[in-house]
Parts: C-alpha cells; sequence; structure tokens
C-alpha cells in the first residue's frame, strides 16, 4: 500500500475503522499488536507494517501524551556518552540522527548548532576539542551523506559575536559543534500517520485494561477500552509488543506475571523565554552539578532545561515546580549577562524519562541489551522494550520487533531506514512553489518556514484548505504563529478528538504564549466543531476542560515541591469520556 490520498488521515471515523479491524481480529488475529502510542510504540508500528505485517497501535491518551511530546526536542550523539566511552552507542545515535536529517524527515529535523564554553585556555580546549572531535568523526563514519559541519573552536571574540549576552567572565572562549532539534509530538503524529498510509489502524483514546492468554499460556491479544465510549473490545494478536514507557511495569502487570522489565520515572523540565530575550545566534551547553543544562533556540522562543529527579507521583500528569524553575533560572543566569526572572516565563513542561534498571524481572527472557534500551519477554507472546530515547527510536523498533519475530525476522527485514516519512517526498518541489504561496497569501519567510518544517511537503494540503477557504489562510487573531488552516488540518487529518490534543501536541500553544492559549480558544474551537461535529454543549465542555487544565498546571507551577504540585494540579479533572457521546 502506498502513502497517499486519503490513507494517511486520522479522523475520528478513521479511528472507528480502526476500533472495528480490533473487534474483527477476535476472529482474524492481527500480526502485532503495539500498545503505546508514543514515538517508540509509533516507530514499532511503521516497522512492523512495513515488513507485511497486519499491524494495529492503541494508545491510552492522545498520540505522544507522555515522555515524548516533553522532551528537550533534540535529536543527538549525545556527548555525555562518550565520558563513559561508549563510542557504539554514540556511533549508533548520530547514525540515526543522520539518516532523519538527509532522508527519513528532513523537514522535522533540523541542524542546530551549540557553543561548549571554555573557562580555561589551554587544558579544557583541549580535553573537550578532542572529545567533539571525536564526536564528529564518529559521525563520519556513519554510511551516508554527512549531515553537519565538523566542529569549530572560537575566540572570546568569535564567542561574543555568536552569543552576545554570555556573561564575559563565563568563558575564555568556546567550542561550536552541530546537532539536530526536532518537534517530537509532530515526529511521532507523522510516524503514526505514515504507519496508517501504509496499512496500520491506529487508535488513540483506547486503553488495554487486561491482557489475554490462549490455552497453551500464551498472550494471545488484550482487552481494550474505547475511552471516548466505554466499549470493552477484546483484540487477537500473534505478538503483543509493550512500548509504554514510564507505565512499562503497570502494562506488564496485566499479563498477571512477576517476569519483566523495571523502570523508573525521572522528571525532566524546561522552561520557555522569547527569543528576544536573550541576545544569541546558537544554543548554549552546560555542565552542572546534576545534570547538562541546553540553551537552546526553537523558533521563535529559547527552550531552557533540563533537571533529572526521582518522581513518585502519578505519571499521567508531572508539573514543574516552583523549586525546578528556580534550579534552572539559577544556572541559566550563572552564565547569561541579562539575568533572566519569573516574568520572562512564557511556558514550562515537565516530562518523564522512562530510567531501565539493570536486571530483569526473574523468569524474563531478554536478548537485546544495550546502555539505552532492552527487549523482553516476560511471557510468551509478549514483547516489552523499554528505556532509549527519541533519536535512536528507529533503532528500538526496528530490535523489538525482531525479537518478536524470532527467527521469522530473517525472512521480513526491516525496511524503515529506506521509508521517509509522510511529508519527506516531494519537499523540494514544494519549497519551489513557496514564492507564489507567500504571494498569494500573503505569508512572511517566517511563516513559510514554520509550515515547510510543520508539514514538509504537506505544505500542498494546507495550501489547499486556503484554496477551499481564503480565511484558513489567516493566523489566529490571538496565536499569529498559527495559521486557521493549521488548526482545520490538524481536525480533519492529525487525529484530533479533544480540545487538549490541538493546544498541546498539534501545535504548543499551552507554553507557547503567555495565557496558555486561552485568548486563541473560541477561535480555535469555531474551526474545528464543524469539522468534529461539535454541538454547542460539546465546545462549552471542551473549553472548560482545557482551561481548567491551564490553570491547574500556571497554580502547580508556584508550589514547592513534587507532593503539593501533583494535588493542585490533579485539582483539574481530565476531560470526560461522556462529553464524547454521541459526539462523532
Amino acid at each position: 500500500m502506498s502513502v497517499s490520498g486519503t490513507s494517511t488521515r486520522l479522523t475520528p471515523s478513521t479511528r472507528e475503522a480502526s476500533l472495528e479491524a480490533l473487534r474483527q481480529s477476535a476472529a482474524t488475529p492481527l500480526d502485532v499488536l503495539v500498545v503505546g502510542g508514543g514515538v517508540t510504540g509509533a516507530g514499532i508500528a511503521l516497522d512492523a507494517v512495513t515488513r507485511g505485517l497486519s499491524t494495529a497501535i492503541v494508545e491510552a491518551q492522545d498520540w505522544s501524551s507522555g515522555t515524548s511530546s516533553r522532551s528537550s526536542k533534540l535529536v543527538h550523539g549525545g556527548l555525555r556518552y562518550l565520558q563513559m566511552l561508549d563510542f557504539h552507542l554514540v556511533k549508533e545515535a548520530l547514525t540515526e540522527r543522520d539518516l532523519l536529517i538527509n532522508k527519513l524527515a528532513p523537514h522535522l529535523v533540523k541542524p542546530v548548532s551549540f557553543l561548549y564554553p571554555l573557562e580555561h585556555k589551554v587544558w579544557e580546549r583541549a580535553y573537550v576539542g578532542a572529545g567533539v572531535a571525536l564526536y564528529d568523526g564518529l559521525a563520519t563514519l556513519a554510511p551516508g551523506k554527512r549531515a553537519m559541519p565538523w566542529h569549530r573552536h572560537l575566540s572570546r571574540k568569535g564567542m561574543d559575536r555568536l552569543f552576545p549576552d554570555l556573561r564575559h567572565d563565563a568563558a575564555v572562549g568556546a567550542l561550536r559543534y552541530w546537532d539536530a532539534s526536532v518537534d517530537d509530538a509532530r515526529l511521532v503524529s507523522t510516524l503514526v500517520r505514515t504507519a496508517a498510509g501504509y496499512g496500520a489502524h491506529a487508535a488513540s483514546r483506547t486503553q488495554v485494561v487486561e491482557l489475554t492468554k490462549n490455552a497453551r499460556g500464551r498472550i494471545d491479544g488484550a482487552v481494550l477500552q474505547d475511552l471516548e465510549t466505554g466499549e470493552k473490545i477484546t483484540a487477537k494478536a500473534r505478538h503483543v509488543i509493550n512500548a509504554t514507557g514510564v507505565w512499562t511495569e503497570d502494562t506488564e502487570a496485566l499479563a498477571g506475571g512477576s517476569g519483566g522489565l523495571r523502570v523508573l520515572a525521572s522528571k525532566g523540565i524546561h522552561i520557555v523565554v522569547p527569543r528576544d530575550r536573550i541576545r544569541g545566534k546558537v544554543g548554549l551547553i552546560l555542565q552542572t552539578e546534576k545534570s547538562v543544562l541546553f540553551v537552546i533556540p526553537w523558533s521563535r522562543y529559547w527552550v531552557i532545561g533540563t533537571t533529572d529527579t526521582p518522581w513518585e507521583q502519578e505519571l499521567t500528569h508531572p508539573v514543574a515546580t516552583s523549586a525546578d524553575i528556580d534550579y534552572v533560572l539559577e544556572h541559566a543566569n550563572a552564565v547569561l549577562a541579562e539575568p533572566l526572572t519569573r516574568d520572562d516565563i512564557i511556558g514550562t513542561w515537565a516530562g518523564l524519562r522512562p530510567l531501565l534498571q539493570p536486571g530483569t524481572k526473574e523468569g524474563t527472557s531478554s536478548a537485546k541489551v544495550s546502555r539505552e534500551h532492552t527487549v523482553a519477554s516476560p511471557e510468551p507472546g509478549l514483547t516489552v522494550i523499554a528505556g532509549g530515547k527519541l533519536t535512536t527510536y528507529r533503532v528500538m523498533a526496528e530490535d523489538a520487533v525482531d525479537f518478536a519475530l524470532g527467527a521469522e525476522a530473517s525472512q521480513l527485514p526491516s525496511v524503515t531506514s529506506k521509508t521517509p516519512l509522510l511529508g519527506a517526498v516531494g519537499l523540494e518541489a514544494q519549497r519551489n512553489w513557496a514564492r507564489t504561496h507567500a504571494s498569494t497569501y500573503g505569508w512572511s519567510n517566517a511563516m513559510l518556514d514554520h509550515l515547510f518544517h510543520r508539514y514538509g511537503a504537506l505544505v500542498a494540503d494546507i495550501v489547499h484548505l486556503c484554496e477551499q477557504d481564503p480565511s484558513l489562510a489567516k493566523p489566529l487573531e490571538h496565536a499569529s504563529a498559527y495559521l486557521r488552516a493549521e488548526v482545520s488540518y490538524a481536525a480533519s487529518h492529525e487525529g484530533v478528538l479533544h480540545l487538549e490534543d490541538v493546544m498541546l501536541h498539534r501545535t504548543r500553544l499551552v507554553y507557547e504564549e503567555r495565557d496558555r492559549g486561552l485568548a486563541a480558544l473560541p477561535e480555535i474551537v469555531d474551526i474545528i466543531a464543524p469539522i468534529l461535529g461539535w454541538d454547542d454543549e460539546r465546545r462549552a465542555a471542551e473549553i472548560a476542560s482545557y482551561t481548567a487544565r491551564a490553570e491547574a498546571e500556571e497554580a502547580a507551577s508556584h508550589d514547592l515541591d513534587d507532593a503539593s504540585a501533583e494535588e493542585t494540579r490533579l485539582k483539574a479533572a481530565d476531560i470526560s469520556p461522556m462529553t464524547t457521546l454521541g459526539s462523532h
């Protein structure tokens, strides 16, 4: 099946068709059922379906709702692994980084350069320089075209030209090196849509509540609950793959056994400040006593983070506390000439890293282990993958499907290293039309860059919407970085079921606007309600739910500790499934 036309749309209708396929699997089992709609699960779905395997993927929340929408948004090799002498891991990640830039997702993954400030003229320059040279050298060993420039040594004057707001006493010079950035949530939604285009069945807001076994004790499927209606569906599959990140152990427990992988959650937070607040053309990487701190140029903003602290609260709604924010500000201000204050912060987010613990539980068959991820089988028929990072999602997906298939894998090898994601094919041809689009709709170069970075060749879909309804070519009144057409497209093509899906994952208005996008809600709902068939009652319920969420997250950011902040955040209930009854 080719990736084209309506097959790549995710809509309430295609979701229902996927649920029907899952119902039908009780009679004709699927080859693979993927549990978890983050980057790893989405990658697994694409890997499996492009091997010719009948595949379904389910996610209990919206696509990428967990860790995969709350990362540092970096696609990188991991300089810190060189300190651990893990050259294979670094080379693997750099290979994947360059593959994404050169072939798989050149529209989504973009080069970004960083300064590594140096405090000592001689020994530190030599030591860090050798490490970064090795980093670049390992990238050169990767197959294919080199995607990044070589690193450069900079004097204090050269450093000042690139980052005028770096304090003069903070460094004597710097190293400039290149990695890449990505909108993590868009990568996930693009993976899911690409997989759907090849025939995968995709259903968000669909939770696994039980893993089923056949008479021989082998996992042969799952009982799913449609969280939009409450319906329970029994789905059958030859292989079930658990890719639920920080929920790994919860999902394993549904099998009723005691084996599996051990995963702990570690919280990392980021703050967002306006781009004009810090004078700099590149990013910064800073070593702290606890972790690495990045100052990342991101669109119209700077993203600054992260932290690394144990998280012992519920897993769905981690929040940045006042103490977390103060920590990031303190370490950023240590090198900035013009210190940041709380008033400079537009937004924050918190995510949970799924930290894989050494070893596996008793009775687990484990075949593929790296420093970053492990694939294991706690029960026959169930494959579990945990750990890893955004950059190596494709390798993780390949490992998981290979392990699930066993000997069968040699007959059905992975082809994802040669499978461009939706929007990659035809990118240059669409770029050649950019001037025409700008002239027709009055779009600035910044708007064109924004559109191509989000949609790639699918900009043609956005233009088509504007041709049908010229009012969609205009920016949102209270969120002018986004076109009205983008909101319409999210509802008609990108699997939106709720208003919060638009605010959190199809756009990032939840932290890109100081009011978390509240002023834009009426216009956004006016655009998506006719597409999704919402009546006035549903509109009001969706606005009320997102508003409560936004206000609770803002209030939580003023609490000092995780327990207090989480209590504050959970005062806002999740969107109720009952509000969706009869709306599709």
